[in-house]
């Protein structure tokens, strides 16, 4: 029997974080295409690169560049709105565009490093002084030198993105915990005092459909009073929502994962 309870509550708590992991998740993709958060976060990722903050110089003339940016309009190569801009970039592609950027003669290695020596901003010239000088005279190398600084710059960027993602796939479990009172203080006690209602629970949701939806509605969350008294009580479910909302910095996988697992192990033990 105590082994069943368990159980039973391991299922539950997992099925209930997964499926508002799968949630927040979903409204952040949402958000984030909406918003246009990777093309702004690329687009200030080169600015910093390319030491052009007010994108006026050399990021700007690279983001001019067809490769770069193929959706761009000719007659305004240079614009602003960012939904014209690329979300992604090929570091062939930026390497092609940044090399285009600065040579005034094709092919002709030699012209190319009288025309980086000629680059007027201090930080920008001595990046590609180092590479072109490593390079030896070798064109393909010097190509190479910078998509490896292309991805090194960018392997920053994504640690930036992760990070803003990670707040507010946090904030957004805490708003999804508070609106539907996913207290998991609540929510512990009452599997353990009562297995059964997730009992019902087979396997983690794949995608948002009503079926999944239905599993987490059967389980004790939402408001039996509303507005709550602001009491001891209510600090207790502002605790369980916050311990709602840390889960969602291990992400919907994590619980995915786990939840395919401890089904696993009840579907092999006898039924409680």
């Amino acid at each position: 029997m105590f082994g069943s309870t368990v159980l039973e509550v391991a299922v539950g708590l997992t099925f209930c974080y997964a499926t508002v992991a799968l949630i927040v998740s979903t409204v952040q993709e949402a958000l984030a295409s909406a918003l246009k958060m990777r093309a702004r976060g690329l687009l200030e990722g080169i600015k910093s690169m390319l030491n052009d903050p007010n994108f006026n110089a050399m990021a700007r003339t690279v983001y001019a560049h067809a490769l770069v940016n193929p959706h761009g309009n000719p007659a305004q190569p240079a614009q602003d709105h960012v939904g014209t801009k690329p979300s992604y970039i090929k570091p062939e592609h930026f390497a092609i565009a940044l090399i285009d950027a600065v040579q005034t003669i094709p092919g002709d290695y030699d012209q190319l490093g009288r025309d980086i020596d000629a680059i007027a901003d201090p930080q920008i010239k001595s990046a590609l002084q180092s590479i072109y000088q490593r390079a030896g005279g070798d064109m393909a190398r010097f190509h190479a030198s910078v998509e490896s600084w292309f991805d090194s710059a960018m392997e920053r960027v994504s640690a930036v993105y992760k990070r803003r993602s990670m707040m507010i796939s946090v904030l957004l479990s805490l708003l999804l915990a508070a609106l539907f009172n996913i207290d998991s203080i609540h929510l512990f006690r009452t599997l353990w005092a009562h297995p059964s209602l997730a009992a019902q629970i087979g396997a983690a949701p794949d995608t948002l459909n009503p079926q999944a939806l239905q599993m987490l509605w059967a389980l004790p969350i939402g408001w039996e009073r509303f507005p709550p008294v602001l009491d001891r009580q209510f600090a207790l479910s502002v605790a369980g929502w916050m311990l709602t909302a840390s889960t969602a910095l291990f992400g919907a996988p994590f619980w995915f994962d786990l939840m395919k697992r401890t089904v696993q192990i009840r579907g092999t033990g006898p039924k409680p």
